[in-house]
């Protein structure tokens, strides 16, 4: 019994906590099905663009997600079958939004200067 509120914990905990490898990477679904034909240049300011659009995206979700932590602090709010307090989910997330922020911002500032691409390194 709660077996299904612990696994939806950890989920999303799983999930925030991966985000600044993936950003690290470039491991995002990329569509580049209009860029296909575009200069290796032109690509690379695209790149660094939406780099900028993930880190205004990701500094939100830190954010909001910080504010809904501290609510939950605030309330004691916990899971309706154990009681599991909200509150650490919510402190788990928040670092790692925080440092996926920071590194796309790094990576729209730098372009491929920051970058882990296969064979290589940062």
């Amino acid at each position: 019994m709660g077996d299904f509120e612990l696994t939806g914990v950890a989920t999303g905990a799983a999930i925030a906590l991966f985000m600044p490898m993936c950003q690290f990477k470039k491991a995002n679904i990329i569509v580049d099905f209009f860029t296909a034909k575009a200069s290796e240049a032109t690509t690379a300011q695209l790149d660094r663009l939406g780099a900028l659009f993930m880190t205004a995206a990701f500094a939100l979700l830190a954010w909001r997600t910080y504010l809904g932590g501290m609510n939950a602090w605030v309330s004691q709010s916990g899971s309706m079958m154990l009681g599991f307090p909200e509150w650490i989910v919510y402190a788990a997330m928040t670092p790692p939004l925080a440092l996926s922020a920071a590194i796309a911002l790094t990576q729209a500032l730098m372009g491929e200067k920051f970058t882990n691409s296969e064979g290589s390194s940062a």
